[in-house]
């Protein structure tokens, strides 16, 4: 078995072999100092230096979390929480690398994951994110883990008042942490510190939009994905998920969970046990995420976008299919007809014209006029994207595979995980050769996108990729992930062109779909 090891900032690092002898992993590398006691509530402080070399071969505790029960109903818990008894713990700031077993590699590029979850549950051991195919590729993975719910995003003034130049977002500020120690040691690894592209998918692909929008992060990072992590809403009373609440009303809502944990002062709440807390945490319930605390969030992530208020770099993002569709919450015809009115305005009746509202029902009116959140987010992007000439390349996706089962999913959300990171060995479905094909392609992509911000370039087969555009507004592409893949340049149609005007309003970009 061969074992590599490596010199970072703190200590030597010992890594194991990986499945493919060529790739050496290390999994469970500090990168800051434990966030317990004093620490808890506080950004990631410096990682202390060990003696010796640390042994890194097996990941270590997940983030405190609610892990879901096994449950054979919930699409879920069947295909990514099939083991309850995963080691836990407060301490947790660390990260996992697959780099090359050569120790000359060098400059090659880097890839950092930040896994999804709704900021409330999730790690990086999960199977799926198993960096050696993309390292195959010629790509240094890392994953980060990070603090979540109450522990990584809580708020509170005695808080900010402590410390306000990091107020709150900590999970998002490990994150930033993360990236920063690999900018610093990854050359170590054979990485090249000056080609570092960020990823992430559901809240991960979120905390990537928040990531290329923080002023903090000048000159961190090249590149970014997205997945599934963008929204955009027009229609009125739907609730779009990500959306940042002032800190000011964030720190109220810590007031009441301090009243609630019994405890009067931060010194109280950083001193109690940390698995007691998560209990507290459970019981308590609701949604602990993101907040604009003028420091590190200075904003809504999509509108600082697409403002141009973020670093300056191509992107590839997209979505699945099936996933996040939002539509009129109507209860009658009559309430649609007005909701059109006041929504659209003069535009209202061509609006009203897609529908069959004399012989339709109402379920299928709604139906029919909801839409992708993501298709919609990507689409007014890449319109302003372009008018504004940023020089940016945004690449957009659709995943819309056949995913095989007794349970016959559909393309929901985070499917697509296996493919991009060619891990469908480890799935329990009975995938066939036109998955494992599909998988090969979108890891290249993936992987050509990482190395030169761009996703085209030759299939392992030899053969070139099909051609993936960039989406503009002449060129509608989008790489459709099906049995195969292949790039749609069909136009909006009629409804989102309208859903985009009206967005693209609301966002103070009046007259640029046209």
């Amino acid at each position: 078995m061969f074992i590599r090891q490596v010199k970072t900032e703190n200590g030597w690092v010992r890594g194991i072999q990986a499945a493919d002898p060529r790739i050496t992993a290390y999994k469970g590398i500090p990168f800051a100092a434990p966030p317990v006691g004093k620490n808890r509530w506080r950004a990631p402080q410096p990682c202390a230096d060990w003696e010796g070399v640390l042994d890194c071969f097996d990941f270590k505790p997940i983030s405190m979390q609610a892990v879901p029960p096994l449950d054979e109903k919930n699409v879920y818990t069947r295909e990514w929480s099939v083991d309850p008894d995963l080691a836990m713990s407060e301490d947790c700031l660390y990260l996992n690398v697959w780099a090359p077993a050569d120790p000359k590699a060098k400059n090659l590029p880097v890839f950092v994951w930040y896994f999804g979850g709704g900021l409330q549950v999730g790690h990086p051991s999960e199977m799926e994110f198993d960096g050696e195919r993309l390292a195959r590729r010629g790509i240094v993975v890392v994953t980060v883990n990070y603090r979540l719910n109450a522990f990584g995003f809580l708020c509170h003034p005695e808080i900010s008042a402590q410390q306000p130049d990091a107020p709150a977002n900590f999970g998002h500020l490990d994150q930033q942490a993360g990236t920063r120690w690999v900018k610093r040691n990854i050359a170590a690894f054979g990485g090249d510190p000056e080609r570092i592209i960020i990823g992430g998918q559901s809240a991960g692909g979120g905390s990537v939009m928040n990531q290329l929008t923080s002023p903090q992060n000048a000159g961190l990072f090249q590149g970014a994905i997205v997945e599934s992590g963008v929204s955009a809403n027009v229609y009125p009373a739907a609730r779009r998920f990500g959306m940042t609440p002032k800190l000011s009303e964030a720190e109220k809502r810590g007031v009441e969970f301090f009243d609630y944990l019994g405890v009067k002062t931060l010194e109280e709440a950083r001193a109690m046990d940390a698995q007691e807390l998560m209990e507290k945490v459970k019981a308590y319930g609701g949604f602990w995420g993101t907040v604009e605390d003028g420091v590190f969030c200075v904003g809504d992530a999509m509108q600082l976008f697409m403002e141009n208020k973020r670093i300056q770099c191509p992107v590839l993002w997209g979505r699945t299919s099936s996933e996040f569709f939002v539509g009129p919450e109507v209860e009658s015809k009559e309430d649609f007809v007005a909701m059109a009115r006041t929504v659209f305005g003069e535009k209202a009746d061509a609006y009203l014209r897609l529908f069959d509202l004399e012989h339709a029902s109402l379920e299928d009116i709604r139906r029919q006029a909801s839409v992708s959140s993501i298709d919609l987010a990507v689409r007014s992007a890449c319109v302003v994207n372009q008018r504004l000439k940023t020089g940016n390349a945004l690449y957009y996706y659709n995943f819309d595979a056949e995913i095989p089962g007794w349970d016959h999913p559909g393309t929901f959300h985070s499917v697509d995980l296996w493919f991009f990171f060619e891990t469908l060995a480890k799935c329990w479905r009975p995938f066939v050769g036109k998955h494992y094909d599909l998988a090969r392609q979108m890891c290249s992509y993936w992987a050509y996108f990482i190395k030169q911000g761009n996703p085209n370039g030759l299939d392992a087969t030899g053969e070139p990729l099909p051609q993936w555009d960039a989406c503009t507004p002449d060129n509608a592409a989008c790489m459709v992930f099906g049995d195969t893949a292949v790039q749609s340049n069909e136009q909006p149609n009629e409804l989102m062109q309208l859903l985009m005007d009206r967005y693209l309003i609301q966002k103070g970009f009046a007259g640029l779909n046209g």
